[in-house]
């Protein structure tokens, strides 16, 4: 009899891993996102909020795991990757996203406040660059989103 393997996709794996990493973010006082980078199945980087520890704005999980990613392929053009984030990208992190030619970008919560992924923007899919990253929003949706409550709750007591 074959074994049985776990029916849980790519997709729902990485972002677990991801997860995890916003957790670390959390426990370091940080906004809880987490990041990584995959090729062909295999981890290239990772990355968690610190912009406050960092004391640099543009230290986001998404930031931190890309330039992970370059330095690990020395190569700043992040050809054939999959982003894996907990919450839909900003302005700011698309921007880096593009130029670093990331092929897919898949994220957990949505952003209504300032995402750049079809919430509030549409930089990541916009005709107007030479760069469009495939996109897949909602995966572990609740999970991530549950995430980011609980902090923001803590942080208001």
């Amino acid at each position: 009899m074959a074994d049985v393997l776990t029916l849980e996709s790519p997709d729902h794996y990485w972002m677990r891993r991801a997860l995890r990493l916003a957790e670390q973010a959390g426990r370091e006082g940080e906004v809880p996102v987490g990041a990584l980078l995959v090729r062909h199945g295999q981890l290239i980087a990772e990355g968690w909020n610190r912009p406050i520890i960092n004391s640099d704005p543009s230290a986001h999980a998404e930031m931190q795991a890309l330039r992970a990613a370059g330095q690990a392929l020395a190569n700043y053009r992040l050809i054939d990757t999959t982003l894996y984030v907990t919450l839909e990208p900003c302005t700011m992190c698309a921007g880096a996203i593009i130029h670093a030619r990331v092929a897919r970008v898949v994220f957990g919560a949505y952003d209504p406040k300032g995402g750049a992924a079809g919430s509030r923007f549409s930089v990541l899919n916009s005709g107007q660059y030479n760069h469009r990253a495939e996109l897949l929003g909602g995966v572990l949706e609740q999970e991530c989103a549950m995430l980011l409550t609980d902090f923001f709750r803590q942080r208001r007591k």
